[in-house]
């Protein structure tokens, strides 16, 4: 199936949609970056001068989503802090007359009703869903999750929130990736519909073996949920890794088929790996008008040099 690169698809204007709300798991413990986050929470680690979960609220922001509630836990509080206003640095900045720092310390803190609260026990995205609860009520609400970035110049958000809007229900996003991959992803199993690049999602496999997947469509870290998800998730068990997994009550739902996929082709990062996160910072830093010509003409020198020095190194070895 081809789907649509996701600027095709119009948006509808963010004042019409039904979704106003989004949440943000950041509860983890961010292992795969230690030491780096054994003080500092993994989403604040920077992505350039911004920390990566930034980008996230960002995110939501654009796409008209003005009531955010992050997930976190009692080792979180830098990124409460980081969304709160910061007085005394806002006075100094101001004193200084240096207003393009002092729109950069205030951002944050104008971006959307930001709102937090704590998972307490580590039990799984599924959990860390379930604790949104009380404050997304029986409102339908979108899901980004913090390890994965969408390139700020997408509308796959937008695009997910019009589908929900037409076909009502849960919508996923999907991306199609190598089958060697597939282990390391939720697996979709879909149909498609009479729209491109929107799919009905029959069912959903988390980290299947590559003979076992379904297809080669992998769920990415964007969801609009219907609030029936709720019920679902609480009487979901534990299920891979001993945690309540989302994708568990997600199949759940597929199966009564309420359940739409956005086949997303434009960019992603995912700064959850060592290796993804460098090339994340890498990326968008050649992106920045300010910081892009200067950075890529050193990276193209760095690179040719690193290459002569292998080749240098392969002669003598030979």
């Amino acid at each position: 199936m081809t789907a649509p690169h996701t600027l095709a698809a119009p948006a509808a204007p963010a004042s019409t949609r039904t979704v106003r709300k989004a949440v943000v798991p950041a509860a983890g413990l961010g292992t795969r970056f230690l030491p780096a986050t054994k003080a500092t929470p993994k989403e604040m680690l920077p992505v350039v001068d911004k920390p990566a979960i930034q980008y996230v609220v960002e995110e939501a922001a654009a796409a008209g989503l003005d009531d955010v509630l992050m997930i976190t836990g009692r080792h979180k509080r830098a990124i409460e802090d980081h969304f709160d206003h910061a007085f005394e640095l806002e006075q100094a900045l101001a004193a200084k007359g240096d207003t393009v720092r002092l729109d950069a310390v205030r951002d944050p803190a104008r971006l959307a009703n930001i709102h937090h609260i704590r998972q307490g026990e580590p039990l799984g995205l599924g959990h860390a869903v379930l604790c949104a609860r009380r404050h997304v009520g029986d409102q339908p609400f979108a899901v980004l999750l913090g390890d994965d970035l969408i390139d700020p110049h997408e509308t796959l958000l937008s695009r997910m929130l019009d589908v929900r809007d037409h076909y009502d229900g849960t919508v996923v996003a999907l991306m199609e990736v190598p089958p060697e991959q597939i282990h390391l992803y939720g697996c979709a199993a879909v149909e498609p519909t009479e729209e491109d690049g929107v799919v009905r999602v029959t069912g959903l496999v988390e980290k299947p073996s590559r003979q076992g997947a379904p297809s080669t469509y992998a769920v990415i870290g964007r969801y609009v949920l219907d609030p029936a998800v709720f019920d679902t998730l609480e009487r979901t068990p534990p299920g891979r890794g001993g945690e309540i997994q989302l994708t568990d009550a997600l199949q759940e739902l597929a199966a009564g088929g309420t359940v739409h996929g956005v086949v997303f082709d434009g960019l992603r990062y995912d700064t959850g790996d060592k290796a993804d996160y460098l090339r994340t910072v890498v990326r968008l830093a050649c992106d920045r008008p300010d910081l892009g010509p200067e950075f890529l003409a050193w990276l193209k020198e760095f690179v040719a040099t690193a290459e002569a020095a292998g080749a240098d190194r392969r002669r003598l070895a030979a």
